[in-house]
């Protein structure tokens, strides 16, 4: 039951696809890909960091931004 979901999809900047069953996997995986991003010094995914961090500022916002991203992963048609 593997789904699919890009780097973009998830905040990010890039069309890296992750493939997973489950949405906590997705999350890893993406968040995996960020620190690797971040670590070659990549200026759009930092932009795309940026943007995340500023959310991650407001609780209830961020709270709100990773449901709507669940939910997304959910609907999904499996690949």
């Amino acid at each position: 039951m593997m789904k699919a979901m890009n780097c973009r999809q998830l905040g990010g900047a890039c069309d890296n696809v992750f493939h997973t069953d489950s949405f906590e996997d997705i999350a890893e995986m993406s968040k995996q890909h960020w620190m690797e991003m971040f670590q070659k010094d990549d200026e759009e995914h930092l932009k795309a960091m940026n943007k995340v961090k500023e959310l991650m500022q407001k609780t209830e916002a961020m709270k709100e931004w990773f449901e709507s991203k669940k939910r997304e992963f959910g609907a999904l048609p499996e690949d």
